[in-house]
C-alpha cells in the first residue's frame, strides 16, 4: 500500500499497458482516475478495481482535446479532492513508409502522443503544486531516436516519442522547485494490442533474437516500475528516461 491516501489519473487506461498500470496503482492503495477516448472501455478496469476492494473512477477524455483533458481533471479534483500522480500513457502508432506518410497521420500521432502529454502534465502539475507533491510518469519508447532505436515505417511515432523523452526532461527541470518529479519509461516490445503485428510469424523470431532476456514485455512489467516512481521511494529521481526492453538496447 505504497500508494494509501494518493489518487492518480491514468490516460489510455482502457487496454494494454494502461489497464496493467490503473489496477497495480490501486492495487498499492491509490484511487485511480481510468481515463480513454471511449469512456466504456475503461468501465470494466474501474470494475476490476472495485471488485478489489480499491476506489476508481472511469473518464472519458481524449488527449489532444486541451478542454477535455481540463474537464477530466476538474472532475478527478471535484470527486477526490486532489491530484497526485499522472501516468501519460495514451498513444497511438500506425505503419507508414515515409514517402507515404500523409500530413493529416503526422499531425493526429503528434496530437495524442506528444501534444497531449504536455497538455495533461501542465493540467495536472497546476493541481499538484497546491499540495507541493506530485509524479508526473510519461510513457515513450525504445523508439525514440538518440541512444534508442529508430524503426522504419514509423517516423511519425519515432518523433514524438523522441519529444515526448525530451519534454520530460524539460518538465523535470521546471517543476522539481514545486515538489513534483518527472520521468520517462521507455518500453521495447510490450504484448499488447499495438504490437500484435509485428509480434507474429517469422518477424517475433528475429525480434526476440535480438532480446537478451529471451521473451517480449508483459504489460505488468511497465506497470512495477510506474508504482516506484509514483512513490515516496523515488522521490531523488527526477528527468530520468528508464528502459524497460529485455536488454534489447545493450545488443
Amino acid at each position: 500500500m505504497r500508494l494509501e491516501n494518493k489518487v492518480a489519473f491514468v490516460t489510455g487506461a482502457g487496454m494494454g499497458i494502461g489497464r496493467a498500470i490503473a489496477l497495480k496503482l490501486a492495487q498499492e492503495g491509490a484511487k485511480v482516475v481510468a481515463t480513454d477516448i471511449a469512456e466504456e472501455t475503461c468501465r470494466g478496469v474501474v470494475g476490476e478495481i472495485e471488485s478489489a476492494g480499491g476506489t476508481g473512477l472511469a473518464l472519458q477524455c481524449d488527449v489532444s482535446n486541451g478542454a477535455q483533458i481540463d474537464n477530466a481533471i476538474q472532475k478527478t479534483v471535484a470527486e477526490f479532492g486532489r491530484l497526485d500522480i499522472l501516468v501519460n500513457n495514451a498513444g497511438i502508432t500506425s505503419f507508414k513508409p515515409i514517402l507515404e506518410l500523409s500530413e493529416e497521420e503526422w499531425d493526429r500521432t503528434m496530437n495524442i502522443n506528444l501534444k497531449g502529454q504536455f497538455l495533461c502534465a501542465q493540467a495536472a502539475a497546476k493541481q499538484m503544486v497546491k499540495n507541493e507533491w506530485g509524479r508526473i510518469i510519461n510513457i515513450a519508447s525504445i523508439s525514440y531516436g538518440g541512444c534508442g532505436i529508430a524503426f522504419p515505417q514509423v517516423a511519425h511515432y519515432t518523433a514524438s516519442k523522441g519529444g515526448v523523452v525530451a519534454l520530460t526532461q524539460a518538465l523535470a527541470v521546471e517543476l522539481s522547485s514545486q515538489g513534483i518529479t518527472c520521468n520517462v519509461i521507455c518500453p521495447g516490445i510490450i504484448d499488447t494490442e499495438m504490437t500484435k503485428s509485428i509480434r507474429e510469424g517469422d518477424q517475433l523470431q528475429q525480434l526476440l533474437g535480438r532480446i537478451p532476456k529471451g521473451r517480449t514485455g508483459r504489460p505488468e512489467d511497465i506497470a512495477h516500475l510506474v508504482v516506484y516512481l509514483a512513490s515516496e521511494q523515488s522521490d531523488y529521481m527526477t528527468g530520468a528516461s528508464l528502459v524497460v526492453d529485455g536488454g534489447w538496447l545493450t545488443t
